[in-house]
């Protein structure tokens, strides 16, 4: 049967569920136009991605590897449209794909040889970056093409949220579906270490849940854990502050307006940590390789949960960043 849109992704417990969310976003455009969706990765290999895709109607089929794989999917779903979003996938199956069908690719930076008709490059500043582009392709760069759920969306304030924090302040905390760096128990540790009070809630794996309930906490400190939500969006909307990697979420917070400190928790996520930090959308709290060995995060975090017009200015400049609209007009180019 043919589909007009099938998404291939990185997803697993390792690699976390950052592709798949900002392709869900994609889906949710496709499917709010009376389009055709399928999915391409590991679902079942995370049990909240599965339910993501279950929760939206939303058929899946088993991860395709290499050209071949691809080629076959082509064949028996005939999709008018392939999106890749991958940091795996060689440049073979982009060359193999944009053959037979039109291509988007979702990017973080250069694509280097990999081809495709569109590129999507959601992050902050990437619109000033210069590519080398295959022959007839476009680009779309820049956070106004910010990829969004309709969850976040719908966290949306008209305008940016200014006072009202409680004391202690409510913090919530989440490191990806699957926290695949370990970050949750590092940084609630730190967190701790502050000293300031706080009502902290922390987003973290099964295994993980003893490791960050036996954080030692001080006078006037709460620690919470829970396992990973469909709830998100909405604890990050009510949270007076939010501690996140500095993946896809960033985008996310923006869009909800949210005070946010950032952990950078991979190599590629460095690029997007410094360009936001620099501009004041959000505040820097290390590098997780670094935090693991020194204890460098705790003047940052000590900042964000005492100074509350701090983080008054950290939403307005986050809100102002992403509008929620980008969807639609990378769907918009998309033609359909």
């Amino acid at each position: 049967m043919a589909v007009d849109a099938l998404i291939c992704c990185d997803l697993g417990p390792r690699v976390g569920v950052g592709h798949l969310m900002r392709c869900l976003a994609l889906a949710e455009e496709l499917l709010a136009r009376g389009r055709g969706v399928v999915v391409a990765a590991d679902v079942e290999s995370v049990p909240f991605a599965a339910e993501q895709l279950r929760a939206r109607g939303i058929r899946s089929v088993p991860a395709a590897v290499d050209a071949a794989d691809h080629l076959e999917l082509l064949k028996g779903l005939q999709p008018r449209v392939v999106v890749i979003d991958s940091y795996a996938l060689p440049a073979a199956v982009y060359s193999a794909v944009r053959e037979r069908v039109d291509l988007v690719a979702i990017v973080d930076g250069d694509p280097r040889d990999r081809d495709a008709d569109i590129y999507v490059d959601q992050n902050f500043g990437s619109e000033d970056e210069t590519w080398v582009l295959a022959p007839g392709s476009r680009r779309m760069a820049g956070s106004k093409f910010a990829l969004m759920r309709d969850d976040i969306i719908a966290q949306r304030p008209a305008t940016p949220r200014r006072g009202g924090d409680r004391d202690p302040p409510e913090v919530f905390a989440f490191f990806g579906g699957t926290d695949a760096y370990g970050a949750a128990p590092v940084v609630a540790r730190a967190l701790a270490r502050t000293r300031a009070p706080f009502s902290a809630t922390f987003v973290a794996r099964p295994d993980q849940h003893d490791d960050v309930a036996r954080v030692p906490i001080g006078t006037g400190q709460s620690l919470s854990v829970i396992e990973p939500t469909d709830d998100l969006a909405a604890r990050m909307a009510r949270a007076d502050l939010v501690i996140s990697a500095a993946g896809t979420s960033i985008w996310e917070l923006a869009c909800v307006g949210v005070a946010a400190g950032l952990v950078c928790v991979a190599d590629n996520q460095r690029d997007g940590y410094d360009r936001v930090v620099g501009e004041q959308v959000a505040v820097g709290i290390g590098r997780l390789a670094e935090l693991r060995e020194r204890r460098t995060a705790e003047p940052a975090l000590a900042r964000l949960m005492i100074d509350g017009g701090l983080r008054d200015r950290l939403r307005e400049r986050a809100w102002a960043l992403v509008d929620g609209r980008g969807r639609q007009r990378v769907v918009d180019v998309m033609g359909l």
